[in-house]
């Protein structure tokens, strides 16, 4: 992380642009991607609600198809925040 301060969590940077998260360290070997599918109100607050959890390879020479490692549907950013730090912990201790 060169000049930049990024928002982190579990000690590993979380980064938003739009409707995708990136969790995870692009120098690593492995980092999430999480998109927000769906919404949802919340009072006046627009909260996430379907979101799509990605393990990815930071790998370059692999095709944007291959670099997908596991994926899976969660509800709610908190359930796809939980499982995305898991696998990244797994993968990156592999």
């Amino acid at each position: 992380m060169a000049d930049k301060e990024f928002l982190t969590y579990k000690g590993r940077p979380l980064v938003r642009k739009g409707s995708e998260i990136y969790y995870g360290d692009m120098a690593e070997k492995y980092v999430v991607l999480m998109q927000i599918m769906t919404t949802k109100k919340d009072g006046d607050l627009e909260i996430a609600d379907k979101v799509l959890v990605q393990l990815l390879s930071t790998d370059s020479d692999l095709r944007p198809k291959d670099r997908i490692v596991k994926k899976s549907e969660k509800y709610g950013l908190y359930n796809a925040m939980d499982i995305g730090a898991i696998w990244l912990e797994r993968a990156l201790k592999e």
